[in-house]
C-alpha cells in the first residue's frame, strides 16, 4: 500500500452508490475535496463514503463516519451500512455487529449477502427533532407545497428523523410521473428544514407494500435511500396507510422493513461488490488492486 493511503471497496445496495474507507487506526477524516473528487471520476461515483474507524469504546464494533457525494456529513445510510457489515465480515469473521454513528449506535446482523439486517434505532417525530424551522404539533402531515397554490403538485408531507430528517409526500399514481430531479433541490433546501431533508415521493399500493423514490440531501437522485424507505414505513404507520412490516420498493428493487415492538426500525435487504483499491483521504487519488488480490 501506499504510505498514506487507505484501502477502499465500491459496493452497492439495491443501486445506492457505497464506498467502503478503512480508516480504522487513524485520527485523519477523508476530506470534503478528496470525497467531491472521487464522486466526479465515472468509476468511484458515490452517492456516499462510509468510512469505518476504530471504535472509541468497547461498546461498538466500528465507528463510522458518512460523507455525502458533495463532501457534507450525513448522520445515517442503511443501504451503506450493509455495505460496512459485508466488508467487516470479511475481515473481522463475525455476524452480528453495533456501530456507532453521528445518528448514535446502531446494531446490523449478516446472515449473508442478499439479507443483511440493520436496526436503524427510534424515530424521532418531534418538529424541534427533525428538526423544523417552525413549530407543528402534528408532525403526520405539515403544511409544505410546491406548485400552484390552488393545483400543488405535491403537498402536506409527512416528516420525521431517522439519523437525519425526511419529508415524505404521498401520491396516488405513479412516482415515476413526476420530475423528482426539478423539484428535490428546492424541496431539500426550502427554509423550513434549517439542516435540509431528503425528499420522498411515495406511492402505498396495499397495507404491506410501497414504492418510492426519493432526492438524498447531499447526494441527489438515488437509485435507493435506506433511510428514507424507513421514514415512509413508519410515517405510513403513522398515517394508517401500513402495517407494521411492509416491502418498500425503490428503484433499485425491495427492502423490507419492520417497524418494531421496542419502536425501533429493521431494515433488511442485499449488498454486492464491485471492486477493491487505495486511495488518498485528502486528495482522493485512488487505484485499482488486482481481482486476484480482492478475492
Amino acid at each position: 500500500m501506499t504510505p498514506g493511503h487507505i484501502n477502499f471497496q465500491k459496493m452497492n445496495g439495491l443501486g445506492n452508490k457505497i464506498l467502503v474507507a478503512d480508516m480504522r487506526g487513524r485520527a485523519d477524516k477523508i476530506t470534503p475535496r478528496a470525497a467531491i473528487a472521487l464522486a466526479h471520476d465515472p468509476n468511484t461515483s458515490f452517492d456516499q463514503i462510509m468510512a469505518i474507524y476504530s471504535p472509541a469504546s468497547k461498546n461498538a464494533d466500528a465507528r463510522i463516519h458518512i460523507l455525502n457525494s458533495d463532501g457534507t456529513d450525513a448522520e445515517a445510510c442503511g443501504n451503506g451500512t450493509r455495505c460496512v457489515v459485508s466488508w467487516l465480515k470479511q475481515v473481522m469473521d463475525q455476524n452480528n455487529f453495533i456501530f456507532a454513528t453521528d445518528g448514535g449506535n446502531i446494531s446490523a446482523t449478516y446472515r449473508s449477502e442478499n439479507s443483511i439486517s440493520v436496526n436503524m434505532g427510534q424515530p424521532k417525530f418531534d418538529w424541534e427533532q427533525i428538526p423544523l424551522s417552525e413549530e407543528f404539533a402534528d408532525t403526520r402531515t405539515i403544511e409544505l407545497q410546491i406548485g400552484p397554490i390552488d393545483t400543488p403538485v405535491l403537498h402536506t408531507p409527512s416528516v420525521a428523523n431517522i439519523g437525519n430528517p425526511h419529508a415524505i409526500f404521498w401520491i396516488k399514481d405513479d412516482v415515476w410521473n413526476y420530475e423528482l430531479d426539478r423539484f428535490g433541490p428546492l424541496l431539500e433546501n426550502h427554509p423550513i428544514f434549517p439542516e435540509r431533508a431528503n425528499i420522498t415521493i411515495a406511492n402505498v399500493s396495499s397495507r404491506k407494500t410501497v414504492t418510492i423514490r426519493t432526492w438524498e440531501r447531499g447526494a441527489g437522485l438515488t437509485l435507493a435511500c435506506g433511510s428514507a424507505a424507513c421514514a415512509t414505513a413508519v410515517c405510513a404507520v403513522r398515517t394508517d396507510r401500513t402495517d407494521r412490516q411492509v416491502t418498500v420498493t425503490v428503484p433499485g428493487g425491495d427492502l423490507e422493513i419492520e417497524w418494531l415492538a421496542d419502536n425501533s426500525i429493521l431494515m433488511t435487504g442485499p449488498v454486492e461488490y464491485e471492486f477493491s483499491g487505495m486511495l488518498d483521504p485528502q486528495t482522493g487519488i485512488w487505484s485499482r488492486e488486482p481481482e486476484s488480490q480482492t478475492q
